[in-house]
This record gives structure tokens, sequence and C-alpha cells, in this order.
């Protein structure tokens, strides 16, 4: 199955939350504690059997690059197996990429060369679990031409998306955007597959065709299948819908599936992490999420410099390196090499690597983006006028406090 199929990650656009990717791109956030938003697209690769897989990257790509290059290094190129960033190229003009179908446009000739009968177009910007080969096969079984995975959305689940209307023969009837909508429906999820054939046939067209705009990774099944609903391209078979969550698959179905869409969207999908059953199983044995990890000390608590108290951290997330010194921890998540000072108070947090909490602060409700150094003393998150004047907050309450931000 790896030769046959040619997959294409989109990671090129900025992407949300906006607070979180003003030194990096949207796949390239940090998230669950020790993981990248990239990292959920590209297990899936792994554990489906996929072997060929393109990084479409573009918008402040140095971190993606580097965490590729760190963490994903272990296909074998002997064997034709690749994970390979692809900035633009810049063959046909000397324009960046404008939208996602620009991107296969101005790569058409990694398409052509390859050996695929099949390429696979994911969103990079997206956590969720899904094994593709199930895709794969049930695509071979339809026929061919376009498949859609698609997501039950609606009231109480992830926003993102479009609508989609399917008949009982699995064929796409109708997509468009889902405006108040306060009944369950089908969306997109960012996950098509396309014959070769037919894509290199489209992809001048509808390229031509689509607006200029990285941040529409997540729309590839709109700009794949309107055309073809509306008569603007031709397809032999009608496209089709495959459900994501289904029986088919080795993935444990938690059919859990979020695009982080806003800073607070973000907060709560790592807090959801800390739940007794949280939405998203990242402890399934034989389905791990792979990702870099530095070389850093095992977590631990130790008792205070002054005061003499134990650390302690209740119901939350230690990544390695951190070390929490005589300060109490509770339904947080920190990352690498995070220290917690004594008399510190840290909850509902998310710390990224490096951050320090000076002796005695208190960090509520609070994104620290990587190395924030938070003083001794400090209180943030409990008087949201204060924080306000000095930090973004969104409409949730959710301080962030940018990298390099001087407090």
């Amino acid at each position: 199955m790896s030769s046959k199929t040619l997959t294409f990650v989109f990671a090129a656009e900025r992407g949300t939350p906006a607070l979180l990717t003003e030194h990096r791109c949207k796949a390239a956030v940090p998230v669950a504690g020790k993981y990248r938003v990239i990292d959920f697209t590209l297990a899936n690769c792994l554990h489906s059997g996929l072997r060929q897989v393109l990084v479409l990257s573009q918008y402040k790509s140095h971190s993606l690059h580097k965490h590729l290059r760190d963490g994903w290094s272990l296909f074998n190129a002997e064997l034709g197996e690749f994970i390979t960033a692809v900035p633009p190229q810049m063959r046909y003009d000397s324009g960046w990429y404008r939208n996602a179908m620009d991107a296969l446009r101005q790569n058409r000739y990694l398409i052509e060369r390859s050996p695929a009968d099949t390429v696979l177009l994911l969103d990079g910007g997206l956590v969720y679990r899904m094994d593709y080969a199930e895709l794969i096969e049930f695509h071979r079984e339809q026929g061919g031409g376009v498949t859609c995975a698609l997501r039950q959305a609606g009231p109480g689940s992830a926003a993102g998306g479009v609508k989609v209307e399917v008949d009982g023969a699995d064929r796409i009837t109708a997509i468009g955007n889902a405006i108040d909508v306060d009944a369950p429906y089908e969306s997109t999820m960012g996950v098509v597959l396309i014959d070769k054939a037919l894509l290199l046939e489209q992809v001048e067209a509808l390229s031509a065709a689509t607006e200029a705009g990285m941040d529409s990774g997540v729309d590839l099944a709109t700009q794949l299948v309107s055309p073809m609903l509306d008569g603007r391209a031709t397809c032999s078979n009608p496209p089709t819908a495959y459900r994501f969550g289904g029986e088919r698959g080795r993935v444990t179905q938690d059919r859990y599936w979020s695009d982080l869409g806003s800073t607070d969207a973000y907060f709560r999908a790592n807090m959801d992490l800390l739940k007794a059953e949280p939405p998203l199983n990242l402890y399934q044995a034989d389905w791990n999420i792979l990702t870099y990890q530095g070389q850093y000390p095992p977590a631990r608590t130790v008792p205070g410099p002054t005061s003499g108290n134990e650390g302690i951290f209740v119901n939350s997330m230690l990544a390695a390196g951190t070390v929490i010194r005589g300060g109490g921890v509770s339904h947080s998540v920190l990352y690498p090499r995070v220290q917690v000072e004594d008399g510190a108070i840290v909850d509902e947090a998310i710390l990224f690597e490096g951050v320090r909490i000076g002796a005695n602060a208190r960090v509520r409700r609070c994104i620290c983006d990587k190395d924030v150094v938070i003083p001794a003393g400090a209180c943030i998150g409990e008087d949201r006028r204060a924080d306000a004047e000095r930090f973004e907050v969104s409409d949730e309450g959710i301080v962030v406090i940018l990298k390099g931000q001087s407090i």
C-alpha cells in the first residue's frame, strides 16, 4: 500500500489560535504536554503503513522543519520511504503557495514522478487519530475517484469543516458552509483521497478557481468536490463519503477531532485530556503518537528550599525535566523543563517548555508560551481587568503570555 499512495500533509498556514502562532505555524504548535499538532497526522500515516509523505510548509516553518528533522527522521530512504518538507519551489512562477490547490499545482512534478495511483491529502493542523489504510481500502472498493472522510458534527461537537449531504449509497450530493445548524450533521475533516490521474487532470483548473489564502487545509473537500457537483469538473465516479469513527480500522474509536480553532478551543482541548476518561485516547499501546523528546532527566517534586514543603501535583501532566520545588500544581499541563518554585501555585494552566514560575507566584487559567518567566510573587489569572492591561485575554478569560514577553 505504501508505494501506491502518495501523501501530502498541508502545514503551510499560520492557522489558529493566532496568539500561539506568532513564532511557528499551526502544525508546530505544542499540544498535550509533549507533542506538536502535526505529530497526530504523521502518526496516523505511520500506523497506516504510509511511507511516502510530503509536508507542504511555508509560514514560519523553521520550528516545523526542525521538529521533522529531530523527531521524524525514521523512514528508510533506501526503501523509497520519506517524510520530506516541501516549501515553495517556484518551478512555475515566483510566487508562494496561494492556497492548498496551488500548492499541489506547484508540486505537480512530484505527483507525476510518483509510482502511486492515489494521493492522500491531509490537513496537518488537526488533532485526531485515524486508520488511513481502511479509508484507502474503502476508496478502492467504491471504484476510485474522490473519497472524503466525514465526521459527525453539530451541537456539542468541535467546530470546523463544512456541512456535507450524503445519499444512501455513500455518495456526496451537496457540500457547503454549515451556518446556525442546531442538529447533528456530517462535516468535512481535512482528509481527502483522490486518484492520481484525476488530480493531475483537475489541479490546474482547481488552483485557478480557488481563492487565495492558505488557511484552507481543512476545506480540501470543498475545493475538490464542489466543482464535480456543479459540473465545473468531471469524474467517472461521484464523490464518495467515508465515515470517520466507524467499525473499520485498528485505532480505538474515540471519534475525537479538533481543529484547535481558537485560544479557548485550544485550552479546552488540553484540559479535556485531564479528565478521568479523556475524549482522546493517547494510551492505545499499538497506536502511540511519536514526537521528538529532548534527553531530559525525569520529572520530579522536591521540598522547597525555604519552606521545606513538599512539591505536589494533582491531576496534571508533567513532561520530562520538570521540577516542582515546594510549589503546587493542579489540573495543569506542563511541558518539558518547567520549573515551579517554592510556594508557587499553578492551577488550570498550560506551561510550554522552559517556563519558570517564581516563588510564591500564583498562575491560574493561563497559557505561557516557551521560556516565559513569571517573577516571584506575581499574580496572573485572578483579576481579569488587571490581566487585560498587560496580556492578551481570550473571550473565556484565558490569559496568554507570549514567548519573550516581559512581565
